[in-house]
């Protein structure tokens, strides 16, 4: 669906609806006209929505009702429309990632339906505007039910640790930290040291401060007009993005950020939505080293607006604009937050797709929903021995040439006796 999320459109629901006619005009020229009916269609909401209920849950009714009106003018089997938790965002990713790429059950060589080992069950990382989401299968039990995830697909259980954290997608974070610049100043003047040297944008407190993710102070008038001013300052600039994160764990257990329990990382994990797009951005999307990712990062963080534009001449004013803190911010994240080091970063794979398809949380939904991945092993494949497909391939090829050869002489002597008789 083109343009931004549904949650954006809080202020007028119908607009929310109208939003995916397109995509769905698209799909009906897709799906043949007879079958459209027994189509199952279903809307799943995510972070975006899951703010604008806390905001204002009659707000959030109001889209999902015309987003619901929407759907149900097509001839489609519509289903519902629903909010989905964090861990299901998470988990659902997890299972679009291994689903597309065979790890949870794949037909071998040997003709047969085989479960690969744990070690080749990919982790989840996922990047969205509103949270951010980390699945994966630990090598310890999960200590903390809150982030325990269970599932049963193809006959093999998966003890899965998963954890969403509301307000750290990209697009809160970064408005949470030009946030934490406002109040750390003590005027209307933004020094951003992320933002390019050079680089000069106007915004209103009410504009900055739109979301559950921030607060405003209570002496802010909402129509102050703010004026940021990039200063392209790599080292303030990670010192900025730090304050965001909570990073002390306690004695309970080991934890990401903000207290929550994480079990270290294990295996090998795909990160994708706004972790790809923020690196692929800067090309650093190729398995690239931890040190020049770094190297590659400071030197855009210490560029001026000039620099950016030249480097980037096709990209639009916002990306120039953010390139820096987008970055800054994954990185952190990785490392200090989720506790990926020099070690374990070759284990991440940054993607967008994988089989032509993209990689999301949308693919798991439909295939949890529609029970296309079944709880219990394949059934058995009947299978007949190489030898009798050979057998049986040269039997037809004979009885083939042996038609041909009674039908060429049947018409041979057919022509012969009608020469005969003229």
């Amino acid at each position: 669906v083109a343009g931004p999320g549904i949650s954006s459109y809080a202020d007028d629901p119908a607009g929310a609806g109208a939003s995916l006619k397109p995509c769905l005009d698209k799909a009906m020229k897709i799906v043949p006209a007879e079958q459209q009916r027994d189509t199952p269609a279903y809307l799943g909401a995510t972070a975006g929505m899951r703010l604008l209920r806390e905001e204002n849950s009659t707000k959030a009714e109001q889209v999902l009702a015309e987003v619901s009106k929407a759907i149900g003018e097509y001839p489609v089997d519509f289903r519902g429309a629903r909010i989905l938790t964090g861990s299901e965002e998470g988990s659902f990713g997890w299972i679009t990632v291994n689903y597309l790429l065979e790890t949870l059950v794949k037909f071998s060589f040997a003709e047969r339906w085989e479960h690969p080992q744990d070690t080749e069950v990919l982790g989840a990382l996922d990047l969205g505007g509103a949270s951010t989401q980390i699945t994966f299968q630990p090598g310890v039990p999960v200590q903390d039910g809150n982030t325990s995830v269970f599932f049963r697909l193809y006959g093999t259980n998966y003890s899965l640790y998963s954890h969403s954290y509301l307000c750290y997608g990209q697009t809160q974070a970064l408005k949470m930290l030009l946030a934490a610049l406002h109040q750390a100043s003590s005027s209307a003047q933004i020094s951003h040291p992320c933002y390019p040297r050079g680089y000069q944008e106007n915004l209103t407190v009410a504009e900055l401060y739109d979301s559950p993710c921030v607060h405003a102070p209570s002496s802010a008038s909402p129509g102050l007009v703010l004026t940021v001013t990039g200063t392209g300052d790599p080292a303030a600039c990670g010192t900025a993005v730090q304050r965001l994160f909570n990073f002390s764990c306690g004695a309970q257990w080991p934890c990401g950020f903000n207290g929550v329990y994480q079990p270290p990382v294990r295996g090998q994990f795909f990160a994708f939505s706004g972790f790809y797009y923020s690196l692929h951005f800067l090309n650093l999307t190729e398995g690239q080293s931890l040190s020049l990712v770094n190297a590659s990062i400071w030197q855009i963080c210490n560029s001026s607006w000039k620099q950016v534009q030249e480097l980037f001449p096709r990209a639009s004013r916002t990306q120039l604009r953010d390139a820096c803190t987008a970055s800054s911010y994954i990185l952190t994240l990785l490392l200090q937050g989720y506790k990926f080091n020099y070690t374990t970063w070759p284990n991440i794979y940054f993607v967008q797709q994988v089989a032509n398809i993209d990689v999301g949380w949308t693919l798991g939904y439909m295939l949890n929903l529609t029970n296309m991945i079944p709880s219990e092993p394949p059934a058995a494949v009947t299978q007949l021995l190489r030898s009798i497909w050979i057998a049986a391939t040269v039997l037809l090829a004979i009885m083939l040439i042996h038609t041909f050869c009674v039908l060429t002489a049947m018409c041979c002597q057919r022509n012969s006796s009608g020469y005969e008789q003229l």
